[in-house]
């Protein structure tokens, strides 16, 4: 991508000034964004998906008992009919199943794939919506069909309503008010309160959700891999491994007392693990390219001949200066392979040319991952 080019999709803003002026900063309203814009997936498509195993869905409603919220699947008979007023149907991950999805979702990567997570759509009928909320990441709200009214503002009270299924904000503050029609898009920073409300029927949006992992379960995800890793390697030189010794404990009277040589080892473990060179870099890639549990992919063949290969689009891929990730894998990698895997990494596909250049182990490993089915061959 080209991120110094005016974008229609950004209101003519180039992606490097976008970043710059509006990424976790303030939002940014474009009118036709993406104009004579069509819905990546027809509404019958939609409700099948959310009947299927293994994609998230939720059903919300308001009325006049309140919120109330269901979780998918859901069979056709049971979602509302469109004249219903008052309910929303939020659909997780439609990139994953649907090509024109995918297709939309590749024009934001503009920012990292780390921080890409998926396309959600949003169908509702008039009156629609999921109250005042805030997000802990950034989001993009394209509007794709209908209308819908959203309020935002900066809000400080973060209180939420108790006693209701959703996380709706007590006492919302809106400062600004805009209805979007379809091709309109609405960029939100972290943290700012909106609320959306379909207006006049049936409403399409489409949100482009950013990945912002919490501190404290990233650090412990990362420290179960890299423990994983040590233990792997641990059982592969099990005679070399260090043991706790402590010929020099004396008898005690208190027996139930932590030893502090045990709790120095013990920390010595710990940090000797994380000393590893990559270990931390190398876990948070494994981590970041995971695929979601709902996940899977089909088994592919290895190609005969070598003329063009494209990722799948569940695939995740990340690189850095010495490793490879895809899929909760890594692989060390330098030298002319390494550029070409960056190269499919960057773009998630390569040509011919490109692939008569790689040597005999990439194309070992890019058939691995054809009969993985993360690669598919053209």
């Amino acid at each position: 991508m080209e991120i110094h080019q005016p974008l229609s999709l950004l209101g003519g803003l180039s992606a490097s000034l976008f970043m710059r002026r509006h990424w976790q900063k303030k939002p940014l309203l474009v009118r036709q964004a993406m104009p004579a814009m069509a819905p990546p997936i027809e509404r019958a498509a939609l409700f099948a998906l959310a009947g299927q195993e293994g994609v998230e869905s939720r059903l919300i409603r308001h009325g006049k008992s309140g919120w109330t919220l269901r979780h998918g699947p859901f069979a056709r008979r049971a979602l509302p009919s469109p004249g219903q007023p008052g309910w929303t149907l939020l659909v997780q991950g439609v990139d994953l199943h649907h090509q024109r999805a995918y297709e939309l979702l590749q024009q934001f990567r503009f920012v990292p794939d780390a921080r890409l997570d998926d396309l959600m759509i949003s169908y509702a009928s008039d009156e629609g919506g999921v109250g005042p909320h805030f997000d802990s990441y950034d989001v993009f709200l394209l509007q794709v069909q209908g209308r819908r009214r959203w309020s935002i503002g900066r809000q400080r009270d973060l209180r939420l309503q108790p006693d209701v299924p959703l996380k709706i904000l007590a006492q919302f503050e809106p400062e600004q008010s805009f209805v979007l029609e379809p091709g309109d898009m609405l960029y939100l920073p972290p943290r700012y309160a909106h609320d959306g409300v379909a207006v006049g029927g049936d409403c399409m949006t489409c949100s482009i959700g950013l990945r912002s992992p919490a501190a404290a379960p990233l650090g412990a995800d990362l420290l179960a891999r890299i423990a994983e890793a040590q233990a792997d390697a641990l059982e592969e030189a099990t005679r070399a491994a260090v043991h706790y010794r402590d010929p020099a404990q004396p008898a005690l009277d208190a027996p139930a007392a932590m030893p502090p040589a045990l709790q120095a080892f013990a920390r010595d473990a710990v940090m000797a693990a994380l000393r590893e060179a990559d270990a931390i870099d190398r876990a948070l890639g494994e981590s970041m390219t995971e695929p979601k549990a709902s996940v899977w992919f089909e088994q592919g063949e290895l190609p005969s001949e070598w003329n063009a290969v494209a990722l799948d689009r569940r695939t995740r891929m990340l690189y850095d200066a010495r490793h490879l990730y895809i899929n909760g894998e890594s692989f060390r990698a330098s030298g002319r392979d390494a550029k070409l895997m960056r190269r499919l990494a960057d773009e998630r596909a390569l040509g011919a040319r490109d692939l008569k250049g790689a040597s005999d182990d990439a194309l070992a490993l890019l058939g691995d991952w054809c009969e993985a089915g993360w690669l598919h061959a053209e």
